[in-house]
């Protein structure tokens, strides 16, 4: 944020700008996200509409942890997805020793962002299934009471 801001100063005001801070930024916050990603899943803090399950809560709590379950492994399996469908481009990166940025000027190696969508998917689909494995112990819990 300071490397942004630095920038910002140092376009505007001194007509100097920092080489490589915009590619920096941006590949960062797709870095941030997946870096993030197993925790939300973890905490259920991942953003979702709840009315159905609010609903459900007063009624039916077993149901409201079935579909914990579901969504969890639904969860689960998309990152699984993302993080096969990401490897070939890691691999790819990684063989080719890709850079991003100017030749010659400014560079910096695509491998780690990628290796980092890569890890963060396969995390996330982990927590996906340690989630849908504790709502799944609540639901048989909850309907066995």
């Amino acid at each position: 944020m300071l490397l942004i801001v630095a920038d910002v100063v140092g376009r505007n005001f001194l007509a100097t700008p920092i080489m490589g801070v915009a590619e920096i930024a941006a590949r960062s916050v797709v870095a941030i996200v997946f870096l993030m990603l197993p925790a939300a899943a973890l905490n259920g803090t991942l953003i979702r509409a709840d009315f159905l399950v609010r609903g459900l809560r007063r009624h039916a709590r077993w149901a409201v942890h079935l579909l914990d379950t579901v969504f969890a492994l639904v969860g689960a399996v998309l990152f699984a997805l993302v993080a096969i469908a990401a490897w070939p481009d890691t691999h790819e990166a990684w063989a080719a020793s890709e850079f991003f940025g100017v030749r010659g000027v400014w560079t910096l190696p695509t491998l780690p962002f990628h290796l980092l969508v890569v890890l963060g998917s396969g995390a996330t689909s982990l927590a996906f299934l340690t989630v849908a494995i504790d709502s799944a112990v609540q639901t048989k819990s909850e309907r066995g009471h």
